[in-house]
């Protein structure tokens, strides 16, 4: 009958789960009305409040809830639900430990409380929930994707593709969901899932909330800039509450600085910033706020902001991960130790010839690599997908095997080696690599893994980046790393000094040793001769002339999706504008300009 609370309890639950909002709330209403604490109206109506964000009249609903009927782990883990966008996080995480004494954990408790843990910047232990929640509900793509944001926050790169194949065909998609996804699967560079799903967004946009945002920043990252700003447009106009969302500002901003409105953007950074005083998160904004005052000229603010950026990176680094100092990054550890001349001696094998190793791009970052893959990826020959971990795994297969790296490569067997090689190609083809392509592998940092890439491709061609010390110093100090191995290397220059030229020290120490196929290429004489540049090194690789290599704007643009932080610079005509930059800076420059001068004088730079 229609007055019996069971049943308007039930219909009310049937419209909640229809998004009927409105009408769910009235049918709970009007059972509280004689029933003052009927726990399921009451059940019912806080998940209303919650859906209509009205956040703290949930947390009321659901702490009387949890009064009532205290051992009810299901209203606990409903107050921490509601708890956490309150930003009340150590009450919310409380809320979830009770509900987990309560009983067994469920998919969506442990999912949950993982995004808790994202929100406190806890990755580490958001990444245990969500695995647990992913393994209990792998069909849940919402979980899926959670674990898969986790996974990429801590730079588990393959778990995080591995999380999100076949995220399609999983349940519960809304557009929503989609938009996050893709995001990840751009971050990620996955170029075929992307340009699949852009298809299928454009098709259906979103057209409010933070959808509607996270749609316009796939269509900025893939560089469909006016389609961006229409999508933005459109999203305030459906929706006003975004005027002073800080993630509305941030894509206004970005919008605003590649139009070359830099005015603009530097208003929008300025806004977002007053409503964001968590420390941990405020970098986000801060350093788009450096780049714009970079390019207004204002180049002693861009300094003391990128400053604060990095004091704000490292407090997000220090809970995010754990670590909070270059000595405590890969890189460093890297450089701890070279190879044992007599274990060289011992290596057996000839690898693969040179038309069948990888090309490898490595320098210091902001060195002008991307430039230099843009240019190779243009050949027809050739194949380049952004920066990715293959030398990294290949790595860990060497270690885990039990062999010390790098004093005791020669103990690797044939067999091994081969193994190793195999899986190397094995994950370049399922990011996408085409038959009958070379491998353009560009990755910077794999400056410090020349001994495996020697062991693994002792016929490869290297190519070496580099670029005037303090132009790379300043372009790494101001750039915002999402990367913490990076990350905490460019914390300060001091700091950026000490890891240049500790990588350098490495690199030429082991050169001798190892004699790789190298060519090294300064980036000004790229960009100030080009196509003579271009041309010299076409003819160290032994490529056939094809005038693509003169156009790697126009392949950047047509290949859609650039995962590194240049993805906007590469676009733009080769130009000379960068070179001598540091100028501006030379002040801060100071302290570190006598750990650099050997390095500037063996390249032949100049410190005018």
């Amino acid at each position: 009958m229609q007055g019996d609370p069971e049943v308007l309890v039930a219909l009310a639950r049937q419209d909640l789960a229809a998004g009927q909002l409105a009408a769910a709330q009235a049918k709970c209403l009007q059972v509280l009305d004689g029933n003052h604490h009927h726990p399921g109206a009451m059940e019912i109506l806080g998940q209303v409040l919650y859906s209509q964000r009205r956040h703290e009249d949930a947390v009321r609903v659901f702490n009387a809830l949890t009064l009532m009927q205290p051992t009810v782990a299901g209203h606990w883990q409903n107050l921490g639900t509601a708890l956490r966008p309150t930003r009340r996080y150590a009450q919310a995480l409380n809320a979830f430990e009770r509900a987990l004494q309560l009983g067994p954990p469920s998919a969506g408790l442990l999912y949950n409380l993982g995004i808790l843990q994202m929100d406190r910047c806890d990755y580490r232990a958001a990444y245990s929930a969500l695995r647990d929640a992913a393994a209990l509900a792998p069909g849940d793509v919402t979980v899926r994707w959670a674990y898969a944001q986790c996974c990429y926050e801590l730079s588990l790169l393959e778990e995080a593709l591995v999380s999100l194949e076949g995220w399609q065909k999983l349940e519960g998609q809304t557009i929503d969901i989609t938009v996050r996804i893709v995001l990840l699967l751009v971050a990620l560079g996955v170029v075929p899932q992307v340009r699949e799903a852009l298809e299928r967004l454009r098709a259906n946009p979103p057209r409010h909330g933070r959808a509607a945002l996270g749609f316009a920043s796939i269509l900025e990252r893939l560089n469909h800039l006016d389609e961006a700003r229409v999508t933005m447009e459109r999203a305030l106009l459906n929706d006003r509450s975004l005027e002073a969302d800080p993630d509305r500002l941030l894509m206004s901003a970005v919008l605003a600085d590649r139009a070359g409105k830099h005015e603009e953007a530097y208003q929008h950074l300025s806004v977002a910033l007053q409503n964001q005083d968590d420390l941990a998160h405020r970098h986000t904004l801060l350093f788009p706020l450096a780049k714009v005052c970079d390019a207004l000229g204002r180049y002693e603010e861009a300094y003391s902001v990128t400053e604060e950026a990095h004091r704000s990176q490292l407090a997000f680094l220090r809970v995010a991960t754990g670590a909070s100092s270059a000595e405590e990054s890969q890189t460093w550890s890297l450089t701890s130790s070279t190879c044992d001349p007599g274990d060289i001696a011992t290596w057996q094998g000839v690898g693969p010839p040179r038309e069948d190793s990888p090309i490898f791009i490595v320098g210091f970052p902001r060195s002008g690599t991307t430039l230099l893959e843009h240019v190779l990826d243009a050949h027809p020959l050739l194949q380049s997908m952004d920066e990715q971990p293959f030398l990294l795994r290949a790595l860990d297969e060497v270690t885990q095997s039990g062999f010390r790296y790098p004093a005791a490569m020669g103990k690797l067997t044939q067999q091994t080696i081969d193994v190793i090689r195999a899986n190397y190609w094995d994950r370049a083809r399922r990011r996408g690599l085409l038959p009958g392509r070379r491998l353009v592998d560009k990755n910077p940092l794999n400056l410090v893994l020349l001994p495996l890439i020697q062991r693994l491709f002792p016929q490869a061609s290297i190519i070496l980046a580099i670029r005037h010390p303090c132009d790379t110093l300043l372009s790494c100090f101001l750039q915002h790393f999402r990367s913490p191995g990076v990350a905490l290397l460019c914390s300060d220059l001091p700091t950026l000094a000490k890891v240049y030229a500790r990588v350098f020290d490495f690199w030429y120490s082991q050169w001798p040793l190892l004699r790789p196929r190298s060519y090294e290429l300064q980036y000004e004489r790229l960009v100030s001769d080009f196509a003579s540049e271009v041309d010299k090194l076409r003819v160290f690789l032994g490529l056939p002339w094809d005038d693509a290599l003169l156009e790697p704007g126009e392949r950047a643009l047509a290949k859609g999706l650039i995962s590194t932080p240049s993805y906007a610079q590469v676009l733009e005509p080769v130009s000379a504008r960068s070179v001598r930059r540091w100028k501006h800076y030379e002040r801060h420059f100071s302290g570190v300009l006598p750990v650099l001068l050997p390095w500037i004088e063996r390249w032949s730079y100049s410190l005018e």
